[in-house]
C-alpha cells in the first residue's frame, strides 16, 4: 500500500507540471487540476469496458485532449461525406486508473469535461454517472459518493460518434477538450453560480456586482463569512467586502455583494485590462473554500444609429467566424494553437470572433479576454428541425434547456463575450413554431444573463422571419444579403443591426485563374458542378470569387464601412477549416472560405483587410510573377497610409494609380515579361513603402523559420515551422511542390504537418509533406523534459536544413 501523503504529493505534482492552461490553481483548500495524462484508449465498442475489472492492458496509452478521427484515412464514401472531411467517426472507449489519497476523505471531488464529441457516457468504479449527447458542451459529475480514498479508482468513458452525418463540418471524435478534477470542502463556491457584472460604470468609477452561489452538502447548518477581494491587473488589492451567510444542511445560498472601484482600468479591444475577483468562505479565521475569476470592467451599447459603443467610443466590429478545428491538429484543443490563430487575425485588424456554431473551448474565451476580441458566443446550429440526419434535433427535446443553461453560466463572466447567439440559420425561420421557440430560448438566456444582447444568424433577414417576428432578438442578425444592409433602417425601423455572417468568398492560397492568354478577375462558374476539387477549377485570390449567397471580400466591407448604424460584421471565415469544401466534393476535404489557409498562411485578401483595418503600413501586390510570354496579367495592389501607388516592370514605370471612391485596391493590366515587378506607395510625393516580386527560378533551397524557438517543456507547447521553397536568389518559387521530410532529435514530437492545399490527402500526423505553391508547415510539440531539439528538414535536390529549438521548464 502506497503512503497516502506520497500519493497526495504525486497528485499535485502531476497536475502542476502537465498543465498548460489559464485555469490552473493549487491551494491547500481547493484543488483544481488538469486530469489529461495517463489515459488508455480503444477505437471500437467493447462490451463490459465500464467494469473496473475489465482488462485494458492492450489498449493504447495516450494523454488528452485526443481526436481519433484526425489520424484516420480519408474515405470517399464515408457517410459523413465531404461536409465532415471524409473522415470516420465510430465508437471509442477511454479508461483511466488513478489514486485518491486518504486525505481526500471528506472532500467533494468533481470531474469536468470541457467537451466530448459526442454522446458520451461516464462511469466511475462501475457506477454510471450519466450521458451527455451534445459534443460541444462542458459538463460535470460529482464523483464523491463512488470514490475509494486511499485506493485505486477507475473512470471509463464511452464516446459514440457512429451515427453519421451529425454535423455539417469536421467535428472530430473523442475527448477532444481538457478534463479537470476539482476537490473542495463539502461547503463550496459553485463557479457556475458566480456572476460578475458592472452595472454602473464610467471612466471615473465602477460598481462591481458579485452574485455568488454557495452550496452546503454537509448534514449541518453552517455560518460563514464570504469575503470578496478585487485585485488589479498588476496584482494590487483595491477593494474588498465581507458578508455573513447562514446555510442550512444540504442547501444553498445566493449572496449579492457590491464593491466600488474608483478610476477603473477599462477593458477594451486595444487595452484588455483584466481584474481578478478572489472569493473566500471563512469560518472564523479558517478558510473553507476559495475561488478566483478574472473579469473586465467595461460598458457598452448597441445603438440603432451610432452602432456599437464600447466605453462610449464608437467601435466598428471587424470580426470573423471560426470553427473549432485547428487544422493539422484536428479538433484536439491546444492553447498555443488557438493563440497563434488569434495573433494572426489580430495582426490583420480583426477585433471580433464568432464561435460558429457552438460553445467554444474555454481556452478560446480566456485568450479573447486577454487579447481583446468582441465575441459573439453561439449555442446551436440546429433546433428541432433537422439539417443533418443525426444532428442536434435528435436531442433537442430532452437536452436543449440544459445545454443552453450550462453554456451561458459557464461563459457569462468573460469580458470578451458581448453577444449571445441562440442559433445559426435555423430552419424554424420559415415556420410558425420558430416564433415561440425563439421567445423561450431568449427568455432562458435573459434569466441567466440580462446584461448582453441576444441575436441569431438569419439567412432570411426579413420581417416575415419567425425568429425576427418573435421580438426576442435584441440584434437583428443578418447572414449575407449585403445588398440589403443599407436599407436596414427602413425595413426594421428602430431596430439594431449585426452582420452575424458575411462574404463566403472562395480562394486557394497562391492559385490564380488563367483563362486562355491572360490572368484576370474570373468569377467562379456556378453552372458547373465541381466534383474533382481541382485547384485549376477553383477561384483565384482576386477577390471576385463568391458564392451565390455571399459576396466578394470588398463588397461586404464597403457597405459595412459606410454606415454608422451597421454595427459590424463577422466574415465567413477567418481560417479555412476541415470539412464543408463547398462548392467542391471529393477530393476536396477542407473549406475554401478562409482569409487564412488551413496551415495558417494568409491569402491575398488578408492584406486587403489589413490595409483597411489597421494603421500598419501595407503595400501588397499580387499575383506572383512566373507566367508565360504573351500573357496579360492583372496586377492588384492593396495599400494604405499613402495617396497613390506606382508600378514598375524592370524599372519601367507603368503609371501611378490611386483608389477612387470606395475602392480598396488599384489594378494594372500588364503584359508579362520576366524580371522584377516593383510597387512604390507615396503620400503626396513622399515614398512610404516599396514591395518587389521577382520571377523565380527553379527550387534551390529551403528557407526555414519558426514562430517560436523557445518552448515550455510541458508536453503541450508548440513551434510552428514554415518552410518556403526558394530559388538561388531567395525568391519564393510559386509553383513548387517539393516533398519535405522531417526528423527530430531531442524530446519532442511532430504534432502535425500541412500545406494549405484543400485537396491534399496527406497524413496530418506523418513526417512528410509536399510544399503547396511554395510553402508548407511543420508543427513540433515539446516533451516534458527540458533540452535541445534539432529539427532536420530534407528534400531531394535541395540542401538539408537544421533548425534548433530549446525546451525549458517555466
Amino acid at each position: 500500500m502506497r503512503n497516502s501523503l506520497f500519493l497526495l504529493i504525486i497528485f499535485f505534482a502531476v497536475g502542476f507540471f502537465s498543465c498548460n492552461t489559464f485555469q490552473k490553481e493549487i491551494s491547500p483548500i481547493r484543488v483544481h487540476e488538469i486530469f489529461n495524462n495517463g489515459w488508455k484508449f480503444h477505437l471500437g465498442d467493447q462490451v463490459g469496458a465500464h467494469d473496473p475489472a475489465f482488462n485494458d492492458l492492450t489498449w493504447e496509452n495516450l494523454n488528452l485532449p485526443h481526436d481519433w478521427s484526425i489520424t484516420e484515412p480519408y474515405i470517399p464514401n464515408n457517410p459523413g461525406g465531404h461536409g465532415t472531411s471524409f473522415m470516420i467517426g465510430g465508437i471509442g472507449w477511454y479508461r483511466k486508473t488513478f489514486f485518491i489519497p486518504h486525505e481526500f476523505s471528506g472532500k467533494r471531488v468533481e470531474i469536468t469535461f470541457d467537451g466530448v464529441y459526442q454522446n458520451s457516457t461516464v462511469w466511475i468504479n462501475g457506477h454510471k454517472l450519466g450521458t451527455r449527447p451534445f459534443g460541444y458542451i462542458t459538463f460535470k459529475y460529482d464523483l464523491t459518493p463512488y470514490l475509494i480514498p486511499g485506493g485505486e479508482n477507475i473512470i471509463a468513458v464511452r464516446v459514440d460518434n457512429s451515427h453519421q452525418p451529425n454535423s455539417r463540418w469536421y467535428s472530430g471524435s473523442g475527448i477532444y477538450r481538457n478534463v479537470w478534477l476539482t476537490a473542495t470542502s463539502p461547503a463550496y463556491i459553485d463557479p457556475w453560480g458566480l456572476f460578475i457584472t458592472t452595472p454602473e460604470t464610467s471612466r471615473e468609477t465602477s460598481l462591481v456586482r458579485v452574485e455568488t452561489t454557495i452550496k452546503n452538502e454537509t448534514a449541518q447548518n453552517v455560518n460563514y463569512n464570504l469575503v470578496a477581494r478585487i485585485i488589479t491587473p498588476s496584482g494590487k488589492e483595491v477593494a474588498s467586502v465581507s458578508t455573513p451567510v447562514s446555510i442550512n444542511q444540504n442547501n444553498m445560498a445566493q449572496l449579492v455583494q457590491e464593491i466600488r472601484v474608483d478610476n477603473p482600468m477599462l477593458w477594451s479591444v486595444a487595452t484588455p485590462e483584466l481584474y481578478t475577483l478572489h472569493l473566500e468562505i471563512q469560518e472564523g479565521n479558517k478558510v473553507i473554500d476559495d475561488y478566483s475569476s478574472r473579469f473586465g470592467i467595461r460598458y457598452f451599447s448597441f445603438d440603432n444609429q451610432r452602432g456599437f459603443l464600447l466605453n462610449d467610443e464608437q467601435v466598428k466590429i471587424k470580426g470573423v467566424c471560426i470553427h473549432h478545428d485547428l487544422g493539422a491538429l484536428g479538433a484536439a484543443v491546444n492553447t498555443r494553437a488557438l493563440e497563434r490563430q488569434l495573433q494572426i487575425l489580430k495582426s490583420m485588424g480583426v477585433n471580433g470572433i464568432r464561435t460558429s456554431h457552438n460553445p467554444p473551448a474555454p481556452e478560446l474565451l480566456q485568450l479573447c479576454d486577454r487579447m481583446g476580441f468582441i465575441v459573439m458566443n453561439e449555442t446551436f446550429d440546429e433546433w428541432k428541425m433537422r439539417k443533418t440526419r443525426f444532428g442536434y434535433a435528435e436531442f433537442w427535446d430532452e437536452w436543449h434547456e440544459q445545454d443552453l443553461h450550462d453554456h451561458i453560466v459557464r461563459d457569462r463572466n468573460h469580458p470578451s463575450v458581448f453577444i449571445w447567439s441562440i442559433g445559426n440559420e435555423i430552419l424554424e425561420q420559415w415556420h410558425p413554431q420558430g416564433e415561440e421557440m425563439a421567445k423561450k430560448l431568449a427568455s432562458l438566456v435573459r434569466k441567466l444573463d440580462p446584461t448582453r444582447p441576444i441575436t441569431a444568424g438569419n439567412n432570411d433577414p426579413a420581417p416575415h422571419n419567425s425568429l425576427i417576428r418573435s421580438g426576442a432578438l435584441d440584434l437583428i442578425g443578418y447572414n449575407y444579403k449585403h445588398e440589403t444592409f443599407a436599407n436596414f433602417p427602413t425595413v426594421f425601423p428602430g431596430k439594431t443591426f449585426i452582420a452575424a455572417e458575411t462574404t463566403s468568398a472562395l480562394a486557394t492560397r497562391g492559385h490564380y485563374d488563367m483563362p486562355s492568354d491572360s490572368v484576370r478577375i474570373w468569377p467562379i462558374r456556378w453552372d458547373l458542378k465541381f466534383t474533382d476539387g481541382n485547384p485549376d477549377n477553383s477561384c483565384s485570390a482576386y477577390d471576385n470569387c463568391r458564392t451565390p449567397w455571399g459576396s466578394t471580400h470588398q463588397d461586404s466591407w464597403k457597405v459595412i464601412k459606410k454606415h454608422d448604424f451597421l454595427t459590424g460584421m463577422y466574415i465567413w471565415t477567418g481560417f479555412d477549416y476541415l470539412g464543408e469544401p463547398t462548392p467542391y466534393e471529393w477530393p476536396s476535404r477542407s473549406s475554401y472560405f478562409g482569409i487564412v489557409d488551413l496551415a495558417g498562411f494568409p491569402k491575398d485578401a488578408y492584406y486587403m483587410y489589413k490595409s483597411e483595418w489597421t494603421n500598419d503600413t501595407v503595400l501588397h501586390i499580387f499575383p506572383h510573377w512566373n507566367w508565360q510570354q504573351g500573357q496579360t496579367i492583372d496586377v492588384v495592389a492593396y495599400y494604405n497610409n499613402a495617396t497613390d501607388v506606382e508600378l514598375f516592370l524592370n524599372n519601367v514605370s507603368l503609371g501611378a494609380k490611386s483608389k477612387q471612391g470606395e475602392d480598396v485596391s488599384v489594378m494594372w493590366r500588364v503584359p508579362f515579361a520576366p524580371g522584377t515587378l516593383e510597387a512604390v506607395s507615396r503620400s503626396n510625393g513622399k515614398e512610404i513603402k516599396t514591395t518587389r516580386i521577382n520571377t523565380a527560378g527553379p527550387p534551390a533551397q529551403m528557407q526555414v523559420t519558426a514562430d517560436r524557438t523557445h518552448l515550455t517543456a510541458n508536453g503541450e507547447d508548440l513551434s510552428f515551422i514554415t518552410i518556403n521553397i526558394i530559388d538561388e536568389k531567395g525568391n519564393l518559387v510559386p509553383d513548387a511542390g517539393n516533398l519535405v521530410t522531417v526528423s527530430l532529435e531531442g524530446e519532442a514530437t511532430i504534432a502535425g504537418v500541412d500545406n494549405g492545399n484543400q485537396t491534399s490527402h496527406h497524413d496530418f500526423k506523418g513526417n512528410t509533406i509536399n510544399a503547396f505553391n511554395g510553402k508548407c508547415l511543420v508543427i513540433v510539440k515539446s516533451g516534458t523534459s527540458p533540452g535541445q531539439i534539432r529539427v532536420r528538414l530534407t528534400s531531394d535536390g535541395l540542401p538539408d536544413q537544421v533548425l534548433n529549438l530549446v525546451s525549458a521548464k517555466k
